[in-house]
């Protein structure tokens, strides 16, 4: 049976207009998960970035 390849990591940098889009989603209240597919960046790349600026994402009640 042949072996599966080793998916690769591959790291973005985010621009500032990925911070801006990502200010603007934050405010909007756009769940994670869309804005994961939008910028095709995973949710905990989206998470950890939105907590080094200071914003809130996601779960809201």
């Amino acid at each position: 049976m042949p072996k599966k390849a080793k998916k690769t990591v591959v790291r973005r940098e985010y621009t500032k207009a990925d911070v801006k889009e990502l200010r603007a989603h934050s405010k909007a209240k756009t769940p994670v998960v869309k804005i994961a597919r939008l910028t095709k960046r995973s949710v905990g790349s989206l998470r950890q970035k939105a907590l080094k600026l200071g914003i809130r994402l996601g779960h809201r009640r």
